[in-house]
């Protein structure tokens, strides 16, 4: 079996994830359910894990859902995170630039280089081609970094003009990461579920959120506070399908022009 939470784990995140699982993983076993000492980490615990027919829990993002999964995995559950100005188990985009940058708004961002973590990232890219579609503006794909910290790290540096980070990653990485106190929020996208807890295609999900759920109501405080996870709510897989999908970095970097 198999089991990750890859997405917000690092720094002092992974102890708090591994204590979050020992959680799971034993209300599980005393549903009968045969599940993972340990978590899954590493390049395994993303793609590897999702498409593993002994997957038991993983947490995916939005894009790679719809865009990929939706017929390979079965949705668990939506974490939520209890972002201000987001409903439940809803999250958004910062959009952030270093603190030394003269430009003050996002239209002064139109055509600005941007650092992304991955094509199929809903907070790192599709959100804020949406977003800055709809206003008119565009953000040139100048740097696929593989990671949001990475993404941080590309224009704290001078080597992109501006980042798109999930909020949740943001706000662990103000009290983990050092390098956020070089970076300020720009704007921020519109909410869209929270990335979701999937497992395997065959398996009944019920007894899994039954778990999570227990495992957040028992999670010390100083844990739930450093991960920010509140519960874990049902969202329908049709609110995640219904977000849209953006052109890839490839067809912005040539020109296209969707309908």
């Amino acid at each position: 079996m198999i089991a990750s939470l890859g997405m917000y784990d690092f720094g002092a995140a992974q102890a708090a994830n591994d204590r979050l699982w020992a959680l799971i993983r034993d209300d599980l076993r005393k549903r009968g359910i045969a599940a993972p000492e340990a978590l899954t980490r590493g390049a395994d615990a993303y793609w590897p894990a999702w498409a593993s027919p002994q997957l038991l829990l993983s947490q995916t993002c939005g894009y790679p859902f719809r865009a990929r999964l939706r017929d390979q995995v079965t949705l668990v559950g939506t974490p939520d995170y209890g972002l201000p100005g987001a409903p439940p188990g809803h999250y958004y985009s910062v959009l952030v630039a270093r603190k030394d940058d003269p430009r003050v708004d996002l239209a002064a961002f139109d055509g600005a280089r941007l650092a992304y973590n991955e094509d199929l990232s809903q907070s790192g890219w599709a959100a804020p081609q949406t977003h800055l579609a709809g206003l008119g503006l565009t953000l040139r794909p100048h740097l696929r970094t593989g990671g949001h910290q990475r993404s941080a790290g590309a224009v704290a540096d001078g080597l992109a003009d501006i980042a798109a980070l999930d909020a949740v990653t943001w706000a662990i990485m103000q009290d983990l990461d050092p390098m956020a106190q070089r970076l300020r929020v720009i704007a921020r996208t519109d909410p869209t579920p929270v990335l979701p807890f999937i497992t395997a295609r065959d398996r009944d999900p019920a007894p899994i959120f039954a778990a999570i759920a227990g495992a957040v109501a028992a999670m010390p405080p100083g844990d739930r506070a450093l991960l920010r996870l509140r519960g874990i709510v049902a969202i329908p897989a049709a609110d995640y399908l219904v977000v849209p999908n953006p052109p890839t970095p490839a067809q912005i970097a040539h020109g296209f022009a969707p309908n």
